[in-house]
């Protein structure tokens, strides 16, 4: 008798064993998504609505937890100072930026780096060798294509006017100097008026649109180097019913505004970003950067195509605009 209970409990042992070395312990729990901040220039254009989506979208395949936000105007430095510090205090995985002004973000940017959380640059970069890359569009070169378009449309003469949102950042100061610089140098017969800057916002563009064209009625194209300072543009033009045949405008970006007016006739073209694939990017970069790889280049560029009547209908535009 006794020795059927001993072969008995070593029986019961045994499965006890080999079930206990096949289950998860009850408190093991799954590993945490790594957390990524990304905090932009704002949210009041539609683009950056679109870079939030890749963002999203891509953080999702990578099995990252993405935090989008923004200030809620493009001239707003110290709202997006505060929350680059809200963000350090979350210890997140990784930090992706656009910066607002190139250099005022340089002191917090060093926190993170002594924190050890990788710094990827988006759309705006920093003076700055703290972001490991810088995921952007070649302002320079997209303004100056917008710059030759425009010399083609008016028969390289005449005043250009140039509204931008601002001085301060990487993209204001590219986008600037892509396009006058380029005008400078192969069509002196192009007077620059401005640039005047009016912050990505749209009323204040508009303004300043209108007392461009007042103190120069004579003038024949406008250039806006941003979504708000194109549409600022639009809205002048429309409000003061300017024969669309003698005022060539030129955009940066898509959104419906802009789309439409190109359809229309009233825009003769915009360059177009990539703002899915910027946000896609910036995510997976930072992710590059979260299992410790290195070695990346400097700038990753997302690229740019011109957008105009006879092909803002084709495939290869279509992918890049946002409504």
């Amino acid at each position: 008798m006794k020795r059927l209970f001993s072969i008995a409990a070593v029986a019961l042992l045994v499965a006890a064993c080999s079930s206990s070395s096949t289950a998860a312990p009850a408190s093991q729990a799954p590993a945490a998504k790594p957390y990524i901040s990304i905090v932009s220039k704002g949210f009041q254009h539609q683009f950056w609505q679109a870079v939030k989506q890749g963002a999203v979208d891509q953080g999702t395949k990578e099995g990252a937890d993405v935090n989008f936000m923004g200030p809620n105007t493009e001239s707003d430095v110290q709202p997006q100072m505060d929350m680059l510090n809200a963000e350090l205090a979350k210890k997140p995985a990784a930090l992706c930026f656009a910066a607002l002004d190139s250099k005022a973000a340089g002191p917090v940017l060093q926190k993170f780096k002594d924190a050890n959380i990788p710094v990827i640059a988006f759309d705006s970069g920093v003076d700055s060798d703290i972001p490991l890359t810088t995921v952007a569009t070649d302002n320079v070169a997209a303004a100056a294509l917008a710059a030759d378009k425009m010399a083609e449309k008016i028969g390289s003469k005449g005043k250009v006017g140039v509204i931008i949102h601002d001085q301060t950042s990487r993209t204001g100061i590219d986008r600037t100097n892509g396009f006058i610089n380029r005008m400078k140098e192969k069509y002196p017969n192009i007077t620059i008026i401005g640039p005047q800057y009016g912050g990505g916002d749209q009323a204040k563009s508009a303004d300043l649109a209108k007392s461009m064209l007042a103190a120069n009625p004579d003038m024949v194209g406008f250039f806006g180097g941003n979504e708000g300072s194109i549409i600022g543009v639009l809205n002048a033009a429309t409000e003061l019913h300017l024969d669309q045949t003698k005022l060539t405008i030129i955009g940066y970006d898509s959104g419906q505004k802009q789309i439409d007016s190109i359809k229309s006739g009233l825009e003769y073209g915009a360059v177009q970003q990539n703002p899915i694939g910027i946000g896609a990017k910036c995510v997976e970069y930072a992710m590059k950067a979260i299992r410790g790889e290195t070695g990346f280049p400097k700038v990753v560029d997302t690229g740019y195509i011109w957008a105009d009547k006879t092909n803002i209908d084709s495939p290869e535009v279509k992918a890049v605009l946002y409504t």
